[in-house]
């Protein structure tokens, strides 16, 4: 049976704004056994603009929205190409980009991840896979989340694989189907909140720490109406946004005790999320570097073993499975499932752009 290999780098900018993650990967598939290497990977923050533009980019208008995406395009291949040049990478087989969601309310058919204009391609000279969320939510789907594929064909040996960033998610095996959603919104809140108090973010959940939990505000946030509905479900930054921080705006009690309630909320919606409460959990994300977050979640889930992997793919798992849906477009394989989003079948999702 023939070994194939891939060369790629994966590309990913997430919610909590920490930057662009690049990893250059080396795949290799022999009938169905997928292995990954990641070489070289980085993660390039944003300028102080660059972050208040993308925070607040979801009340642009239709016009600013086609600028910034120009904007954005020349923003990240620039990135790319450094990234290129500064590792001396060659001969890849493509670029495997996700772009930066800017809007997304799949229950209107819209998502819109900005920089994926086929113009990227001839920008970096090199083939480009992406915009992978379009054509799911045509297809009635929720275009999010993608990564449980790569869940699934990376790592199979753990019974749940979760994600904490912007907000958590988490996929699994049900029946023989791959079951995932997101949970709730996670480092989107804190990041707010921490910006008050002068942080780019809580270090470990030490601020968080401090606080006392409000009952009556713990009690509102977990009977939201998006935590009774079922999956397949996707979030936005739109939820954060006209929902979650207006409802913690109306309790008058210090920054400190919002963090500590909102991290209890978290920890308390990932072990009502979890249909089995066994077995063994992959965490990564920036979420993952929240000591105080992970005490709260193996508190509410005694019987789960927490598993946070080695820094690479703790950073950078999301960028590798993005490259790996790269790959399968770029095979023509299925890169999307149907269980997992709600569209009406399995899929091979993205656009190949190639430079002219």
């Amino acid at each position: 049976m023939k070994e194939e290999y891939y060369n790629v780098i994966g590309v990913m900018s997430g919610t909590s704004l920490d930057g662009v993650d690049l990893a250059h990967i080396q795949f290799s598939i022999k009938g169905e056994k997928w292995t990954f290497n990641i070489l070289e990977s980085e993660t390039i923050p944003y300028s102080s603009i660059w972050v208040n533009t993308l925070k607040t980019a979801v009340d642009f208008s239709e016009f600013d929205l086609k600028q910034l995406n120009l904007d954005y395009t020349s923003l990240l291949a620039s990135i790319i190409s450094d990234f290129i040049s500064l590792h001396k990478i060659e001969n890849l087989d493509a670029v495997c980009s996700h772009g930066h969601t800017i809007l997304h309310q799949p229950e209107k058919a819209i998502t819109l991840q900005i920089g994926n204009l086929p113009e990227i391609s001839d920008l970096i000279n090199q083939t480009v896979v992406c915009d992978f969320r379009v054509q799911d939510v045509n297809l009635g789907g929720q275009g999010a989340p993608l990564v449980p594929i790569g869940d699934r064909i990376l790592f199979p040996e753990y019974d749940y694989c979760m994600n904490l960033g912007g907000f958590s998610n988490v996929s699994f095996e049900e029946k023989r189907s791959r079951i995932a959603f997101d949970i709730s919104p996670v480092n989107t809140v804190l990041n707010f909140y921490s910006n008050q108090l002068g942080f780019d973010y809580d270090d470990k959940g030490q601020i968080s720490a401090t606080g006392l939990i409000n009952n009556s505000l713990l009690n509102e946030l977990n009977n939201l109406e998006f935590y009774q509905q079922k999956y397949p479900k996707s979030l936005g930054f739109e939820f954060v946004k006209e929902t979650v921080l207006p409802l913690i705006e109306r309790f008058e009690i210090d920054i400190t005790d919002k963090m500590r309630t909102f991290t209890e909320h978290v920890a308390m919606q990932i072990a009502i999320a979890l249909p089995n409460k066994e077995g063994t959990i992959l965490i990564t994300g920036g979420g993952a570097y929240n000591d105080f977050l992970i005490e709260r979640i193996q508190f509410h889930l005694p019987t789960i073993k927490i598993i946070i992997p080695e820094n690479k793919i703790l950073e950078f798992k999301e960028a590798v499975i993005f490259a790996l849906l790269g790959v399968l477009k770029l095979r023509g394989q299925n890169n999307v499932l149907s269980s997992v989003t709600g569209a009406e079948t399995d899929h091979s999702s993205g656009y190949i752009y190639k430079p002219k």
